[in-house]
């Protein structure tokens, strides 16, 4: 068959491959960006359905309109005045998961050979879908407090982006949350030099002890003008589950539009069902509750892996421990004769029972071969503590 040349320059994702490797007895996987099942609100949830299809089941099991189900909408809206941003109910819409929020970007604003910067490491799935559509994606370089601005500016002044595309808090892979002061200066720049900015926000509700800084949203209204040039996507898969695919966008009007119109072609619309149950949640009350659970479960087992990190590889690993999110991102050191190579040390875990994803997938280009990213979210400190310890066996 002659596919399409856009699929030329993607490849499947290295995780998903990955997955294939974990069916064996017994093994421990730090590899998934998946939240916890145990820690879902089925309860709540069945409530919120029981009720939508008892309530009025016409409107919610029929086609909808396309820019979402409207007290979802107006739901969303109150969700984020609650995080400091102003957002009318018409100025965003409602999408399968946040992941098809990225692929309408892709679909309304690039062009083969735009430039897009990301950082590095970003999201996979992200530089996949840019990919996919032609773009030439550029790494700004980041540490424990995000994306180096000054180096995103340099970046910024010397290729003219098409946009470019951020994970503030707590992010993937790197769980590296972006300073108060670089958020400012990242308005600032975007203002300035009149670039698309894509802020990614999955992660933002699952701090450990404080909530991080504001979002870029949530910031713009004290840099005027800067709205003009942000995105925003956002997810109850992470905070509420990931099965009912509800996520959504806020953009300017004119980008909206278009990508409402994209959106036609490719779902109709998003589940109204499954955007009534997520209103109907929302009323119950029951967010907090359960996101105070999620916090409390994911801040102990992020240090029961951070203690075990140093006391099973000690000197062969280095990392920052996260504030929040689901993820640690390490880097080996080939300390005494040790590993220095992830995709060889992934290997060598695989064989004692114990996974993790290396680093170099995603990376744009120019790969740190020693990183690896590993996930606290679905296993219990039980398991940590073994997984860890195997890891500990695995470096030799």
């Amino acid at each position: 068959m002659q596919f399409a040349q856009r699929l030329q320059n993607v490849e499947t994702s290295a995780i998903r491959e990955l997955f294939k490797l974990l069916g064996k007895p017994g093994i421990i996987s730090f590899a998934g960006g998946f939240p916890d099942p145990a820690l879902f609100d089925a309860e709540g949830i069945a409530k919120a359905s029981q009720t939508v299809l008892a309530d009025n089941p016409g409107p919610v099991l029929q086609y909808g309109a396309t820019e979402g189900y409207q007290p979802l909408r107006e739901a969303i809206s109150r969700f984020m005045a609650g995080k400091g941003s102003s957002v009318a109910s018409d100025g965003l819409i409602v999408t399968t998961g946040s992941q098809q929020a990225l692929d309408l970007i892709g679909k309304t604003m690039i062009s083969p050979g735009d430039k897009i910067i990301v950082e590095a490491p970003t999201f996979l799935a992200t530089i996949q879908c840019f990919r996919l559509y032609g773009a030439h994606i550029i790494g700004a370089p980041i540490d424990a407090d995000g994306v180096d601005v000054d180096k995103l500016e340099a970046l910024i002044d010397a290729h003219k982006p098409k946009l470019v595309y951020l994970i503030p808090t707590f992010g993937n892979p790197s769980g590296a949350t972006l300073s108060l002061e670089r958020r400012k200066r990242v308005l600032e720049l975007a203002l300035r030099t009149q670039t698309l900015v894509l802020e990614d926000d999955p992660y933002g509700e699952l701090y450990f002890d404080q909530p991080p800084p504001p979002s870029l949203l949530a910031l713009s209204e004290g840099v005027p003008g800067s709205r003009d040039w942000l995105v925003h996507t956002g997810s109850f898969s992470k905070i509420l589950s990931p099965g009912l695919r509800v996520g959504w966008m806020i953009a300017p009007p004119e980008l909206l539009a278009k990508a409402t119109m994209c959106k036609q072609f490719s779902d109709a619309h998003t589940s109204n069902l499954t955007q009534a149950i997520c209103a109907q949640y929302l009323t119950l009350n029951r967010l907090n509750d359960t996101l105070a659970v999620v916090r409390t479960t994911y801040a102990e087992r992020a240090r029961v892996m951070a203690r075990a990190l140093q006391r099973e590889l000690g000197d062969a690993i280095v990392f920052n421990a996260p504030q929040g999110g689901m993820f640690f991102w390490a880097s080996l050191t080939g300390a005494n004769g040790k590993p220095v190579n992830a995709a060889e040390f992934a290997k060598r875990a695989i064989d004692k029972l114990v996974a993790f994803v290396p680093g170099a997938p995603f990376y744009a280009h120019d790969a740190d071969l020693s990183t690896l990213r590993l996930s606290f979210a679905t296993a219990d400190v039980a398991k940590i503590e073994e997984g860890i310890a195997r890891l500990g066996q695995a470096l030799g």
